[in-house]
């Protein structure tokens, strides 16, 4: 079992700064990439940006530039530096974790955390 826990969310104003963190718990040996996705209120859970550990970052195409990806493997911690954010950035923020166990794949998911950018 894998356990996600999220930090770092708040209010910010337009063009100003933030940094998410996931620090992860328990079988933390069977994740094999990490990410964060975020829900704007009535839409589907989209991609931020995402890693299989080992390749570089995928970034969704509204992010790319502005928003960076970091791992501290000794950690087991997964960060997301947010620059210029934008009003389209409000949103809750999840982040993910691909997990393998004996050849099984599945998602684990952290609880939220909501990133508000005032105008």
């Amino acid at each position: 079992q894998v356990q996600l826990v999220e930090s770092g969310g708040g209010l910010v104003q337009s063009g100003g700064s933030l940094r998410l963190t996931c620090a992860a718990s328990g079988n933390t040996d069977s994740i094999y990439a990490m990410g964060w996705y975020r829900a704007a209120p009535g839409q589907q859970r989209d991609l931020v940006a995402h890693m299989n550990f080992g390749r570089s970052p995928a970034y969704g195409n509204s992010v790319r530039g502005r928003f960076t990806l970091s791992r501290d493997s000794a950690k087991n911690t997964m960060y997301l530096q947010m620059n210029d954010l934008k009003p389209e950035d409000t949103a809750v923020y999840y982040c993910h974790a691909g997990v393998t166990v004996e050849h099984m794949f599945s998602d684990e998911w952290g609880q939220g955390t909501q990133v508000t950018v005032s105008s």
